[in-house]
């Protein structure tokens, strides 16, 4: 079953678990059918590649591997703080991300 995450694509994130705890960056991707999102700089890994058209020498690329959508806290652009978010839904049916800490909207990533 796919549960739908508040968290999207250019979000600001802080890591609040495992290697990579403390380390903020913007998220690249989020993989809903397995909870997991990529976060810019975190749970980096290299892979050795073989020479081919698009990369003719080969060599030893480095990517950004996903981590787990509940290692990761969403930041609070107001307060520069990670905290947790509610959904608050207006009269007119339109929901908006509120944080949790400081009770300040947060606007959704262009």
């Amino acid at each position: 079953m796919e549960h739908k995450h508040q968290i999207m694509k250019g979000d600001r994130v802080k890591v609040i678990r495992g290697n990579y705890r403390d380390l903020e960056g913007v998220v690249l991707e989020v993989i809903p059918a397995k909870h997991r999102v990529r976060v810019e700089g975190v749970n980096m890994r290299k892979r050795h590649t073989r020479p081919s058209q698009q990369n003719p020498d080969g060599g030893i690329i480095s990517f950004e591997a996903p981590i787990h959508i509940s290692n990761v806290m969403l930041v609070d652009p107001a307060t520069e703080e990670a905290s947790r978010i509610r959904i608050r839904v207006e009269e007119d049916g339109v929901k908006e991300r509120i944080s949790v800490k400081s009770g300040n909207p947060i606007p959704k990533p262009k």
